[in-house]
Parts: C-alpha cells; sequence; structure tokens
C-alpha cells in the first residue's frame, strides 16, 4: 500500500493504517532526515530477516531502534554521564550511536558478538508521527545492495520494492544523506560513517 500524506501536517488516518499494518506484523518503508528507512515492529523476527534480505546484510550488521523522543533510549542502550550528554546534545538528528544494549532491547536485532545495537531519533515530521503512534522501529536505512547512498523517493521505492513491502508511506521530504554513525560502546568515541551529521565532536 501506497500513502501519501502532507510533510507539515501527516493526515492521522493514513499513519493509523500504517500503525496497523506494522502491529499485523508488516514491513514498511519510511521517510527520515536521512534518507527512507526500513522498519518493522519490535521483536518482529520475520520483518528482521524481510529487511536482510532486502538489503543483502550479513549476520553482524547493526541494525537501529528508531525512537520518537530521547527519553526513551534509555530503556534500551547503556549510557554513562558523559554518553548521557554526548546523545541528548545530538539528538533529534541524523545521527546513529551504537551502544551496549540493555536486557530491553529486542535479542534479535542485537549485534551477535558485542550485545549492541544501533539508537537514534530523526528530525523528521512524518517519522516522528508515525513513531508517536506505534513506539520505536526496529530499522535499517534503505541502502540496496551496491549502492552507498539511501532511497529518497517514495514513488522509487514503491516501483523498485513494492512487492517486497507492505506498505510505502511518503511524504516527499526524505533527507538524501546517509547518518554519521558514532560507535559510543567502547572506551572512546568511534565513528564509523561520516553522514549528513557533523561528525567534529567526536573526532577530538
Amino acid at each position: 500500500m501506497y500513502f501519501d500524506v502532507h510533510p507539515v501536517n501527516p493526515q492521522p488516518r493514513a499513519i493509523a493504517q500504517v500503525v496497523e499494518i506494522l502491529n499485523g506484523g508488516g514491513l514498511v518503508a519510511y521517510p527520515t532526515d536521512s534518507g527512507y528507512a526500513l522498519g518493522t515492529r519490535l521483536g518482529n523476527a520475520d520483518g528482521l530477516h524481510r529487511i536482510r534480505t532486502i538489503r543483502g546484510l550479513g549476520p553482524n550488521h547493526h541494525f537501529t531502534l528508531v525512537c520518537s523522543e530521547f527519553a526513551q533510549l534509555g530503556q534500551y542502550v547503556q549510557m554513562d554521564n558523559d554518553v548521557f550528554r554526548a546523545v541528548k546534545a545530538h539528538t533529534p538528528g541524523p545521527y546513529t550511536f551504537i551502544l551496549k544494549a540493555t536486557r530491553e532491547a529486542p535479542k534479535v536485532m542485537l549485534h551477535p558478538k558485542k550485545k549492541t545495537v544501533g539508537v537514534r531519533v530523526p528530525d523528521h515530521t512524518t517519522a516522528l508521527a508515525l513513531l508517536r503512534e506505534i513506539g520505536p522501529l526496529m530499522s535499517s536505512s534503505l541502502i540496496l545492495p551496491g549502492q552507498e547512498e539511501p532511497m529518497v523517493e517514495g514513488w522509487e521505492v514503491l516501483d523498485e520494492l513494492g512487492g517486497s513491502l507492505d506498505a510505502v508511506l511518503d511524504s516527499g521530504d526524505a533527507g538524501r544523506e546517509v547518518t554519521t554513525i558514532v560507535d559510543l560502546s567502547g572506551d572512546e568515541p568511534e565513528v564509523t560513517r561520516v553522514g549528513a551529521g557533523d561528525p567534529s565532536d567526536f573526532l577530538e
């Protein structure tokens, strides 16, 4: 199904329909401030398998818990005071932070060896409208095999992947660059990918 919503005031009825699809075990593509993302409900192992298949991902890929607000992150990842301040200062925004998972994080999405998980809060009206209704989503940037940049147009997502998805949510305003990934699970911050977010605060 294809849902074309207003970028400033996404229609609640359309958001509710996407939530219903997700609650039914579906996989959806939705816009963020860093391109399109694939998302599925917490704990939906089949949804994660479908994401791996679409993206051609290996077992060590870091999936991301995408949340609607900073306050939700502490339930799923461990943060000491320094990390707490650093993440809060860059949230919401085009950053993904890799952190040690808590017991509340879905085991199906954890890195198999490190027991870490990505977390982020997008700065995007439509994504936040969806997340406020459904709660955190297990997600991954919609980057097709062989590509380095995310898909950014809803009609292209529908055309390319419509048969592999249950819904495409489109507000016509997805960001053009991937997130900057910062691994904060060790003793020192490690920037593992530079994208839309300024990495300078983590390179000192």
